[in-house]
């Protein structure tokens, strides 16, 4: 019996309240969020409490980082043990459990070496600098090599990663922004071709194309199969490392393990974070043997690939095996999508377009109307709904990988409900 089953026949009860004094949270919290009126101090499944013992419907999942939910009891078992046992050492050793967890994923992905950090953004920036150092190195007459990216495209908050971000509202205040990037228009191969003609010249050459497979900050926009098969053939034939940042989409999200196999190609390079390790901070940077040219010295990172994250990593991906995981996000993202539809439908004024994959996916506000997803964020919040933003336009379901059918239909009833009132 699923984790989800278990806690849908189970008699939870709420939390009591617990103290909270959110002036005093923001008084020596630094404000870089804009925090919805919410504290969450509990959870179990699909399900969250607040301060005030309010029961929530989760469909954020920590914006899709608790691939496992909340508490689930394998993840429990690794965390408990492991902490009990080993949680760090330095990486100037050999670390069994980021032995195990580097194997599983190379057998299990077009991967044949893991580097191991914190976080997405992380991830991000090693798959930048293995580019650039292969470029000096293999390409040794690549004295400025460039890094296509898409615009609308979301990759990280570091200096490196927000100059890939091809969106100019996280990039304002932050320059002198870091050389060496180039953007064109998301699934437009056209623009991909134009890019390298008119960027290889002189010193300068495209290295590397840096795409998610589907852009999920970007609005939940899915890439297209032509589109990135077409990617492929143009990487080989021009010797440019092909990079999917798949922070967001790998780990099952997508229905399927990787994202990059709902578009019949491999990446030279990945990246994964996010939901890799459940909720606890873990990134990984992977690459095939060609161009895995880090030597000692080129990059590291002190908590990187540490017993306890690796562990806890590994319980995930390996529960994602032995419950079904991917065969319930399948099923359960098409039972999403085809509501949202007929939601859609209902209120054709209002809503666009549905799209996603698997259990990421996104409803679109029509540009015509005043409400935005924020609006419709905090109505379905009042009801014990939580939904993230993909933009202003873009409502995002992310709920962890056990949902359950009930708790798909309860969801998509409650934002019909709302979007009675609103409409």
């Amino acid at each position: 019996m699923s984790q989800s089953t278990l806690l849908n026949n189970s008699s939870v009860t709420s939390p009591s309240s617990i103290a909270f004094d959110r002036d005093e949270f923001n008084r020596s919290v630094m404000n870089t969020y804009g925090r919805f009126p919410l504290a969450i101090t509990k959870g179990e499944g699909c399900r969250l409490w607040d301060t005030e013992g309010k029961e929530y419907l989760d469909f954020v999942a920590g914006i899709a980082t608790c691939t496992l939910g909340h508490g689930h009891p394998a993840l429990v078992k690794t965390v408990s043990e492991q902490i009990k046992k080993l949680h760090h050492v330095s990486n100037l050793y050999y670390i069994p459990e980021q032995g195990q967890l580097a194997q599983w994923l190379v057998e299990h992905s077009c991967a044949d070496k893991v580097f191991f950090c914190n976080s997405g953004a992380e991830a991000n920036e090693a798959a930048i600098k293995l580019v650039r150092k292969y470029a000096h190195t293999v390409l040794d007459f690549l004295e400025q090599p460039v890094i296509l990216t898409a615009k609308s495209s979301f990759h990280g908050r570091t200096l490196a990663t927000i100059t890939a971000t091809g969106q100019p509202k996280y990039q304002k205040h932050f320059e002198p922004l870091v050389d060496g990037f180039a953007y064109v228009p998301y699934n437009d191969i056209t623009a991909i071709e134009n890019a390298i003609a008119d960027i290889d010249e002189g010193n300068r050459r495209v290295a590397a194309i840096m795409i998610e497979p589907l852009q999920g900050e970007g609005g939940v926009r899915p890439g297209e199969l032509e589109y990135f098969l077409r990617l492929r053939k143009i990487c080989d034939e021009n010797n440019i490392l092909l990079v999917f940042d798949e922070v967001q989409v790998g780990v099952g999200r997508t229905g399927k393990l990787w994202g990059y196999e709902n578009l019949g190609v491999e990446p030279d390079i990945f990246t994964s974070a996010k939901g890799l390790a459940g909720g606890i901070p873990i990134g990984a940077m992977l690459c095939k043997d060609f161009c895995a040219v880090f030597e000692p010295g080129n990059h590291a990172s002190t908590f990187g690939g540490n017993p306890f994250v690796c562990a806890s990593a590994l319980t995930v991906l390996q529960t994602i095996e032995t419950e079904g995981l991917l065969q319930n996000v399948q099923a359960r993202g098409e039972q999403l999508r085809v509501k949202l539809r007929a939601l859609a439908n209902q209120y054709p004024h209002i809503f666009t377009e549905v799209r996603g994959w698997g259990l990421i996916n996104g409803i679109e506000i029509s540009a015509d109307v005043e409400l935005t997803s924020i609006d419709i964020i905090k109505a379905v919040m009042e009801e014990g709904l939580l939904l993230a933003p993909a933009g202003t336009k873009v409502l995002r379901f992310v709920p962890p990988l056990i949902v359950s059918e009930a708790e798909v239909d309860r969801a998509t009833q409650i934002l019909e409900k709302v979007m009675e009132t609103l409409s």
